[in-house]
């Protein structure tokens, strides 16, 4: 491969794959990645095949277990630096005797210009050369085929001239110079392409090889990370990394995660709490219980993200791809045009050419019309090279998703990216997304008939061992009312609603199998449950905006519980910022109005702005009925019960924390729970897109304006070459731009 669109056909051939899932190329190492679909049988022989049919061999290399993933090799771009040397070597002299000392008509100097032009044509054209080969057995045209062409025809026809003793300008030094300068703009392509890469590859160095594993016996030793196995027991001194994904067993300390999160305050651990392969202990010693390795690590999965961020296509992109399709053909068409042209009908093509220069400029031709003929041609396909048009989108991918991934935001994918640039309206979930997730007792009532049972704390253990077996934070509240929870078994969740069990024995005065339920007070009344005893409370409650939570036995409520949860820090701001960015915004919940409504208002929205209560599947179902009337929407939920709002939307946006950075329902995945990272996600969004637009623009104009100039006899080959390459880096260098921090983004280290 040598340049992007060589990427996008092996990254087309590889999809095209039966069982073929995400695809991962690197063109500076010539790898190729290709994971299969869930339940779908790897076939890499048919992947090997597929490349080879569309010009492109491949061998397959066996991964070293024991070796993380590999970042990419410098030789690709050692190769362009060499061809690049080599070029510029065999053309300098050549520039020094025709321009300098004027020395091209000499027999010795057109004997040298015939010797450096084989050795460029031989070590700098060979890479084209081949590639053109390649892809022309397998039926396809490139840019290595303009390249190889254009550089080739100016060859021949000098090396004829020379040999035959043809009184002609001969193009020795532009054959040589077309290759020095369009591999010179490979490699400092590849070189600015590596910066875009700076994030993903610093990742990559993140996670220590080995880990200080205590074994059985309680001695320390240091093993290879891929030695590691769920349970071992790892110790995490000061100052080290995490090694890989863990749970804390002994000890307390703070972490250092803004690597993943892009959090950049400590975050407190002790027993119990979770731990992130690549985050940095800050001070104190503990040991670990290793709960993931390898891919399933929270780093490995932010990487894999990132990676396929890069390597996928938006829709923006098809429109390049179709034009790719068929520009090399016109150019090799409309090359052949001027041969034509320029060789059979040559005062036609001179007088349309002076009367031209009267508005352009001068623009030395040679004499022989078929001289004019042949370097004209080349000039066409030397600046007709794709490579812009095709690093416009993907240049602009990888800038984004490894500007996101500093900030801890993950994209899923190019048209995700595409989508979030989009957006007219952003709804929120309240609780856990809106609201900091973790709710707190302010009120709880207990039914009068239910006096004969021991006591409050009694009520409070059956509640929170239904409770416990629940994420919502709601439940998770309730859970840890009592450190004696009852024991409760066959437990059923009902999204939305609430929890159902039958109580595992006898306790409280109840006896062992009842069926007890905790849950909205909506879904319990639904059940015929009668709330009568506690109505005046439940009324009260709502009224300040407290969440009602009830607890009933068998169809006769037992107890009620008022939470409160806070609005986060960050929210107003927020609002006020989408609204700055021409969005609506809504709020949608499963709770109580009257709570939802406090909510949004403390937020900044208007009663006509929050919907509630709305259950999980009517939630999919309001997004449903705004699309239809045109919006694009977004959804941000914290992923508990959200996965269908998340899944119908145009986007969905999960605030989450590390552990679930696997969720698939959503587009754009936030590491840390701070909610300004979505107007930074949006705005990154946007201003990709408009980079993407900015590319194609002048990769489409590049392409316009210099075709015609160069056939028409403006434009020299060697120019056309340097043009190309200018043409690349102007498209790496816009796209660059979005690695910088734009509006909206938070600081952080």
């Amino acid at each position: 491969m040598t340049c992007a669109h060589c990427v996008r056909r092996v990254q087309e051939a590889s999809q095209a794959v039966l069982g073929a899932g995400d695809v991962d190329v690197d063109l500076d190492s010539g790898e190729l990645t290709v994971r299969s679909k869930p339940g779908a049988i790897p076939d890499a022989a048919a992947v090997v095949q597929a490349l080879r049919a569309v010009g492109y061999p491949a061998l397959l290399i066996a991964p070293d277990p024991g070796t993380p993933e590999r970042t990419s090799s410098p030789s690709a771009g050692n190769a362009w630096r060499r061809s690049t040397v080599v070029g510029l070597a065999c053309a300098v002299p050549l520039m020094l005797g025709e321009w300098v000392f004027r020395w091209h008509h000499t027999p010795w100097f057109t004997a040298l210009s015939a010797g450096l032009a084989t050795v460029a044509m031989a070590v700098s054209g060979q890479r084209f050369a081949r590639g053109a080969w390649n892809q022309a057995r397998a039926g396809a045209f490139g840019m290595d085929a303009l390249v190889t062409l254009g550089s080739g025809a100016a060859y021949l026809f000098s090396g004829v001239g020379w040999l035959t003793g043809l009184h002609a300008h001969l193009y020795f030094l532009e054959a040589t110079a077309i290759l020095a300068f369009i591999s010179g703009g490979h490699w400092l392509e590849a070189r600015t392409s590596a910066h875009a890469e700076g994030a993903l590859r610093s990742l990559l160095q993140l996670a220590p090889e080995t880990a200080c594993l205590q074994t059985a016996s309680g001695e320390e030793q240091s093993t290879p990370i891929a030695d590691l196995r769920i349970g071992d027991r790892v110790v995490v001194r000061s100052g080290d990394r995490v090694p890989t994904d863990a749970e804390v067993a002994e000890g307390m300390s703070t972490l250092d995660e803004s690597m993943l999160t892009g959090e950049s305050i400590p975050v407190a651990k002790g027993p119990g709490d979770s731990l992130y392969a690549g985050t940095v202990n800050r001070e104190g010693r503990m040991i670990a219980r290793v709960t993931a390795s390898g891919e399933n690590t929270a780093l490995a999965q932010v990487i894999a993200a990132v990676r396929r961020a890069q390597s996928s296509r938006a829709g923006i992109q098809r429109l390049a791809d179709r034009i790719s399709q068929v520009f090399v053909p016109c150019v090799v068409l409309t090359a052949v045009g001027c041969v034509v042209a320029w060789g059979f009908f040559p005062q036609a093509m001179l007088t349309l050419h002076d009367s031209l220069a009267v508005w352009l400029w001068s623009s030395p031709l040679q004499a022989d019309p078929w001289a004019n003929a042949v370097i004209q041609a080349t000039a066409v396909l030397v600046v007709a090279c794709p490579c812009a048009m095709g690093l416009a989108t993907p240049a602009a991918l990888m800038a984004a998703a490894n500007s996101a991934a500093r900030r801890g935001i993950l994209i899923r994918d190019a048209i995700a990216l595409e989508k979030a640039g989009k957006l007219s309206t952003i709804v929120f979930d309240k609780t856990g997304t809106l609201t900091s997730g973790a709710p707190s007792l302010v009120n709880r009532a207990f039914a009068p008939e239910c006096a004969s049972i021991d006591g409050a704390p009694e009520l409070e253990a059956l509640a929170a061992g239904l409770a416990f077996n629940s994420k919502h934070p709601l439940s998770q509240a309730l859970g840890r009312l009592s450190e004696r929870p009852a024991e409760w078994v066959d437990v059923r969740e009902f999204a939305g609603c609430g929890l159902e069990g039958r109580l595992g024995s006898s306790r409280g005065g109840f006896p062992a199998g009842v069926v007890g339920r905790v849950g909205s007070i909506e879904w319990l009344r639904g059940l015929g449950v009668s709330l009568e005893s506690l109505e005046p409370a439940l009324i009260q409650w709502k009224q300040s905006g407290v969440s009602c939570v009830g607890f009933a036995v068998g169809s006769r409520i037992v107890a009620c519980f008022g939470l409160k949860d806070t609005l986060r820090t960050e929210v107003r701001a927020l609002i006020t910022e989408l609204r700055r960015q021409g969005k609506s915004v809504a709020l949608v919940s499963g709770d109580q109005a009257e709570v939802a409504e406090s909510i949004g208002a403390e937020a900044g929205l208007g009663r006509d702005e929050v919907f509630a209560p709305v259950r999980p599947e009517a939630k999919a179902a309001l997004i449903e009925r705004w699309q239809s009337e045109g919006r694009r929407v977004a959804f941000v939920g914290d992923g508990i019960n959200d996965g269908p709002a998340l899944a119908q939307a145009d986007l969905g946006i999960a605030v989450t924390r590390a552990s679930d950075i696997a969720r698939q329902s959503a587009g754009l995945v936030l590491l840390n729970a701070d909610l300004s990272a979505v107007s930074t996600a949006l705005d990154l969004a946007a201003r990709t897109l408009r980079v993407i637009q900015q590319n194609l623009f002048w990769a489409f104009l590049y392409n316009v304006g210099a075709v015609p100039l160069a056939a028409l006899g403006f434009l020299n080959p060697m120019v056309c070459a340097v043009t190309m390459g200018l043409s690349d880096l102007l498209v790496v260098g816009n796209s660059l731009r979005l690695l910088r921090r734009g509006p909206g983004s938070r600081s952080q280290r």
